[in-house]
C-alpha cells in the first residue's frame, strides 16, 4: 500500500515547462500510490522543455476552466520561465491554484513556479525559496526567502531547481500524506472559516 493510496493531486502545467520538474514530482507522488491529473490551460497537448531546449510533449487530461480544487488534495506547480508565466496571465488558473490555499491543501511549487504564489496573493508571511531571480519578487509580496534546497511552511514546499528534486519530491509525498493544515495562513481576502 502506498502512502498516497487514495489521494487525488492536480499538476498544473503548460508549453514551458521544465520537463523533469514535471516528471520527476510525477512519478513520485504516482509511486507512493496517489492518482494524478494534468491539468493546462486548454484539454490536450504541451511543449515541455529541458532548460531552453524543446523536450517532449504531454497531454493534460483537463482544462483549468473545468478542474474544481475541491477534487484533488493537493498541487503541484512546476517551474520553467515561460510555464508559470503563461499560467498567471489566466485567471482560472490563478483562481485554481489559490484555491488549494484557501483550503489549507499541500502543494508543492519549484524553480519559477513560485510566480504563482505571488500572483495568487497566497505567499505573504510564508517562508519559501525558489529560483534566485524571484526571490525579489517573493519578497516584495511578503514573503521571507531563503536559499534552501527544500523549505516547508505549513504544507508549502518550496525547491529552488531540478537539482534540488531527490529533497523536494520527497517532501511532496509527505505533506500530500499529511493532507491539510489547518495553522497554514489564511490567504489575503479569503473568507474566514
Amino acid at each position: 500500500m502506498g502512502t498516497l493510496d487514495g489521494k487525488r493531486i492536480a499538476f498544473l502545467a503548460t508549453d514551458g515547462v521544465e520537463q523533469v520538474e514535471l516528471t520527476e514530482p510525477l512519478k513520485a507522488v504516482r509511486d507512493a500510490g496517489a492518482e494524478v491529473d494534468l491539468i493546462s490551460l486548454e484539454k490536450g497537448d504541451f511543449q515541455g522543455f529541458n532548460h531552453l531546449d524543446k523536450g517532449d510533449t504531454f497531454t493534460a487530461d483537463k482544462a483549468v476552466a473545468d478542474a474544481n480544487a475541491d477534487d484533488y488534495d493537493g498541487i503541484v506547480q512546476p517551474g520553467g520561465v515561460a510555464n508559470p508565466d503563461f499560467l498567471r496571465m489566466d485567471p482560472d488558473a490563478v483562481a485554481f491554484f489559490r484555491a488549494f490555499f484557501e483550503a489549507k491543501k499541500p502543494a508543492g511549487v519549484i524553480c519559477h513556479g513560485p510566480w504563482m504564489l505571488v500572483e495568487a496573493d497566497v505567499v505573504k508571511g510564508r517562508t519559501v525559496t525558489s529560483w534566485p531571480s524571484l526571490k525579489t519578487d517573493l519578497r516584495n509580496a511578503g514573503a521571507t526567502w531563503v536559499d534552501e534546497e527544500v523549505v516547508v511552511d505549513e504544507g508549502l514546499v518550496t525547491s529552488r531547481n531540478p537539482d534540488d528534486l531527490p529533497a523536494f519530491c520527497a517532501k511532496i509525498v509527505e505533506e500530500f500524506a499529511e493532507g491539510r493544515h489547518e495553522d497554514a495562513p489564511q490567504p489575503a481576502g479569503s473568507a474566514t472559516s
